[in-house]
């Protein structure tokens, strides 16, 4: 997908203060992602994890959803919210994970392991949810699990790092699809050990998507809003975060006598941090609001598969 090219800004236009005024004069909502820039964390009305962001848009009763997130997320909030608008900064802010499973392979993979139920993490197309028997996320994803009869096989679809911790977590064996997210398998198990020897006083927190030889390190491992919670309940000073270095904003503005560290990459780059949720800034922000577009929209019959998955999830997952 192509990013859609738009007259540059005022420059003496104070964002902030627009996308205020258009929240007010469109009756919208802004959801983002802990994994957003500050800048747009804090013009957000609900910052929130997958889970937490679909709960949001299932009940939020705006007349517009403005997604500050990736693709697949909008796609969420416009399959619980046929009728309102649903607008995402930038279109080509997409995800490895949902990317590497299009459907089409999907389906054909299903064909192998017929009787299976189909779990899916939230990070797929509406697509591939329309294939799935039960979306899950990271926050809920054993708790889901665990309620599936013992003698139900399940295909776990599509991150297997999170597949294989809700297998050690549940003790329940899955098919899963090979994929992973391009920022959590970069983590440096070499360089975080490195981390740990300097600073010896500090815990370690780390998203199940992350590779097995990093998990194993971690004292904590949890969704981004369990790191967040974790962060603020733990009587240590400082903590080595491994997952997408936007949720430190939070942490810092929460607790900001604490010391939170970015877990380093392998390489020398910034590949801790989402391409993909990077590529939204508050310029394209203001920008969707303001000319209503890029908006996301689905074709109804799939709108409709994928929805009772996900009504599914909010269904079973604790409260």
């Amino acid at each position: 997908m192509l990013t859609i090219q738009r007259p540059a800004i005022d420059p003496r236009l104070d964002l902030f203060a627009e996308i205020e005024r258009l929240k007010r004069e469109l009756n919208a909502v802004i959801l983002a992602h802990y994994y957003q820039d500050p800048d747009i964390q804090d013009v957000a009305d609900y910052i929130g994890d997958s889970l937490g962001l679909s709960r949001q848009a299932a009940a939020t009763d705006a007349r517009v959803i403005v997604f500050a997130g990736v693709h697949f997320m909008a796609e969420t909030a416009k399959i619980l919210n046929p009728t309102k608008q649903v607008l995402l900064p930038d279109l080509a802010a997409g995800c490895s994970l949902s990317d590497n499973c299009p459907s089409d392979r999907f389906a054909e993979f299903l064909r192998a392991y017929p009787g299976h139920i189909v779990i899916s993490y939230i990070n797929c197309s509406a697509a591939v949810k329309a294939l799935s028997d039960i979306i899950c996320t990271s926050a809920n994803a054993v708790a889901i699990v665990n309620q599936i009869p013992k003698d139900q096989p399940i295909v776990f679809a599509p991150d297997r790092n999170l597949g294989r911790y809700v297998m050690a977590q549940s003790g329940r064996e899955m098919v899963l699809w090979p994929g992973t997210c391009i920022v959590h398998e970069t983590f440096s198990e070499r360089k975080l050990i490195a981390l740990k020897v300097r600073h010896p006083d500090a815990e370690v927190i780390a998203h199940p998507e992350c590779e097995p030889a990093v998990l194993r390190h971690a004292d904590f491992v949890g969704s981004t809003t369990a790191l967040l919670k974790y962060a603020g309940t733990s009587d240590r000073r400082a903590f080595i975060v491994v997952t997408e270095a936007g949720i430190l904003h939070q942490m810092q503005k929460a607790h900001p006598d604490k010391l939170f560290i970015p877990a380093p990459p392998e390489a020398d780059c910034a590949c801790n941090e989402c391409p993909f949720m990077r590529l939204n800034t508050l310029e394209k922000l203001y920008l969707c609001m303001r000319d209503r577009t890029p908006e996301v929209t689905l074709d109804e019959a799939t709108r409709l598969r994928a929805l009772t998955p996900i009504e599914r999830m909010l269904a079973m997952s604790p409260k």
